[in-house]
This record gives structure tokens, sequence and C-alpha cells, in this order.
């Protein structure tokens, strides 16, 4: 049995006798990033976005994110910042201000800087019209240093695409391609507002590959109303038979005090927490099973791939795209809502698509609030980042990075080792989530959390 596959076998057989049923349902951040989200605050803004930018060094690489607002059509499960559209006017305006704040944004770096990765997200990026994208993408590399040689990746919704679309991904330099799936049952589909067959989704992925890219990445949801084991499993083999390079698992997140349209969704269709870990176990190990590695609480990779290199080696990183191999320290992002993250913070912009035009073609970055990092800060960003990626920390290595504070956070560790009967973390040389316990290696992060345990925010199911 391959390794990988045996730990799976492990946790299966001891993850639902392990977990008591209070951490098992606890809600927790996803900790795309530390401080997270809730805890930003309008005292960051764009005064603070200029220093920032203006700090960077001679040879810093960075990376674009793209946030493009619309979709034509309303997913109930999704909890992105996105308005939907029939007509192209309000994102053709829309695209008006984004030249604008590439405008504002390009002349600030200095000229030594270098673009290594674009990435577009959404709301729907495919939504925009063929001729717009290798517009909108030939603006950007002409705008940041370097751009040619920066690598293209976006997320594709398959009801969006045709042929011109394909092309256009293609001319402006696709290099991998991240698709929406969630779930091929036309049951789950409907509840959720997302008809999308198979073959349409295997019809974009030949389509994507035809015309040069790299690496396919399919998005696959588990917790969602209607799902079963039986049938996340059946959608886990669907999508394995087009042998995606990476696959993503991610649970769905059900916040419909953050997002009204989730109201959508019966609640009384969904899965307990129980039927979530289950689902999620069964469909990791047949993705596991069919030759991949897992990456992180959510994402697999086959040998050989960047992302799976980037975890053996320990270069896996986290940010809000989620699990990535992108060694940047700064990502620039652009449009409304999207977070760029600095040495020194994070800023993010304004969320509505109204103000952020107004702001942009006013002249004025669209920085709406974020958060400066002290060093306790940097300490436990570095920590909880290392929990999610390698679900472990070197304790010399915090130490050697941190110093006092470090020490203060192995404190914390080594109480946390000691207590029953979870038993979240051991110590055996480094500090580690045993592997029975990792499918809740959020739940450990959050013990490092100081804003969590201050704070009033509301957060999605641990599993």
């Amino acid at each position: 049995m391959p390794a990988g596959l045996a730990l799976l076998a492990v946790i299966r057989s001891q993850a639902m006798n392990a977990y008591s049923g209070n951490i098992l349902g606890e809600n927790v951040p996803r900790y795309t990033s530390y401080p997270t989200a809730p805890h930003f605050h309008a005292g960051v803004g764009e005064a603070q976005a200029r220093e920032w930018v203006a700090r960077l060094g001679p040879g810093d690489a960075v990376s674009l994110y793209v946030h493009v607002p619309y979709c034509d059509k309303l997913c109930w499960f999704c909890a992105c910042h996105t308005k939907h559209t029939l007509r192209y006017e309000p994102v053709a305006a829309f695209l008006k201000a984004l030249r604008a704040e590439i405008a504002l944004v390009a002349p600030l770096l200095p000229q030594e800087v270098r673009l290594d990765a674009i990435h577009f997200g959404g709301g729907s990026p495919t939504l925009l019209l063929p001729e717009d994208f290798v517009a909108l993408t030939a603006a950007l590399r002409s705008a940041f240093p370097a751009g040619d040689g920066a690598a293209l990746s976006v997320e594709i919704d398959p009801n969006d695409m045709d042929e011109a679309r394909l092309d256009a991904l293609a001319a402006a330099g696709l290099a991998r391609a991240s698709i929406g799936v969630q779930d091929f049952d036309p049951r789950v589909q409907r509840a959720i507002n997302r008809l999308q067959s198979f073959e349409l989704t295997r019809t974009v992925v030949e389509g994507v590959r035809a015309r040069g890219a790299t690496s396919v990445n399919l998005d696959l949801l588990y917790g969602l109303p209607h799902q079963t084991v039986d049938s996340v499993a059946e959608t886990a083999r669907l999508a394995l038979s087009l042998r995606p390079e990476r696959i993503a698992l991610f649970g769905y997140a059900h916040v419909p005090w953050f997002k009204k349209h989730q109201t959508m969704i019966d609640e009384a269709s969904l899965p307990d927490a129980a039927e979530r870990l289950a689902q999620s176990q069964e469909a990791a190990a047949l993705i596991v099973a069919a030759g991949y590695r897992a990456i992180g609480i959510d994402h697999f990779a086959l040998p050989g791939d960047r992302l799976a290199e980037a975890a053996l080696h320990g270069r896996l990183r986290r940010n809000f795209q989620g699990y990535t191999d992108d060694q940047c320290e700064t990502l620039i992002g652009l449009g409304p809502s999207s977070v760029s993250r600095f040495r020194q913070g994070y800023v993010q912009n304004v969320a509505a698509t109204g103000e952020y035009e107004k702001t942009v073609l006013a002249g004025r970055l669209p920085a709406a609030r974020g958060i400066a990092l002290s060093r306790e800060d940097a300490a436990e960003a570095w920590l909880i980042e290392r929990l999610m990626c390698d679900f472990g920390f070197s304790a010399e290595e915090l130490l050697r990075r941190f110093g006092e504070y470090g020490r203060s956070l192995l404190g914390q560790a080594t109480d946390l080792a000691r207590q029953e009967p979870e038993s979240l973390m051991e110590c055996a040389g480094r500090f580690s989530v045993p592997p029975a316990r990792r499918p809740l290696v959020r739940t450990v992060a959050a013990r490092f959390d100081r804003y969590l345990r201050k704070g009033a925010a509301r957060h999605s199911a641990a599993v």
C-alpha cells in the first residue's frame, strides 16, 4: 500500500473515535492569512499601501491577483465577493476602472521588481469577452516589470466557455487552469444552482490542454446539500478520470450571515459534521489511491507537479487562493475586495464595486482597510502557516526566527501537547499534529490565534 494511502487509512480508522463532538463541529478560520480578514481595520489604507509598495527592494519578486467581481449566474454555495449580471455594461465599466488601478499601482513599483505570477479569480474571470481578456493580460504584462515571464493562472467556469474564450486563454499565455466542478450529481447541482455536466467539464479540460496549458486543477466540494459519502466518491472518480495535475477538495463553508444568497440552500439537507468528515476522507482516500500526493488539508497533486515538489521540499505556502508554490513575499491585489500582502502587513481594496470604480477613477488607490504586522503577529503567522502546510514546525527554527516570543509560543505548543483527551499536538523532535488529528489542523492553528480569542468574528466549520 502506498505510504500516503496507508496514512489515510490510519486517519479514517481512528478519526471518528478520536474527536469529541465539540471539536469536530468547532468553527474556526481557514487561515489563508494571519491575522485573518475580520481583523483588518480602516486604520490601514492608501497611505500605508503606498509606503509599503515604495519599500520593496531591488530584485524583489511580486505576484498579481486580479479579482473579477461578476458572474452571469450566481451559485448559491459561493462565499466570494461577486455580483450577478446578465448585461456586459457593468463588466465593461469595471474593466475601465481596473485599467485605472493598474495605471495607479504600476508606477509605484521600483524598476527592478520582477513579476513572477498573475492569477485571475472571481467571480468568473472567464465571463470577460475574449478580446477584453487578451487586452487586459497584455496591459498587465506591459505595465508591470518583467511581465512577459509571469506565469498565468485563471479560475474557469466551464459554463462560460466556448472556442473563442479557449483561444483567448491560449493567446494570453495560460499556464494553469483552475476549473470549478463542485459536484457532478444533478440533484446536488440543482440544490446549489450550479448545473454543469461531466461532458462539459471534460470538453473544457481537453480544450485548455490542447491549447498548451501545462497544469489543470479541479475544485471539488464536500458538505453540500444532499451529498452522501457515495455521491462524493462518485464525483471524485469522475474527476480522476480526467487525470488533472491537481485536485482541491474543499469543505463547503455555510456562512449565510455573511452571504445572504446562501439562505437559498435548505439547511436541513446539509450533512452534519461527522458526515462531512466521512465524505472528505472517502474522497481523499480515492484520490491518493489514484497516485496523487496529499498536500496540506485539502489539495492533491501528481508527483512531479510543482505543488507536490514544494510540499516535499518544505516550500509550500498558503494565501487567499489556497495552497501555492508561489514563493513571492509580496502579492499585489487588483480589483474590488482583493487583498495585497506585503512584508509589513495586509491591505484590502474596497469591496463594493461601485465605490471601487469611483475611487480609482478619481485617481486614488482603493485601499480601504488592512493590518500592520507586529513582531508577535509575524511569529504567529509563520507558525500557523507551517501547521497548515506541514502539520508541524521546528522549535529550533521558531526560536531562531523570533527569539523570546518564539519561546512563548513553544510554551503554548508544549501545553497543547500535554492536553488530554484530544492530544491535538505531539512533540518528538519537532512539534506536529498527529495523523489522526490532521483534518482538524485548523482547530490546532486556532489555539495560537490571539485575535480569535478576543474577537467576535464568525467562521465556517473546521471540517
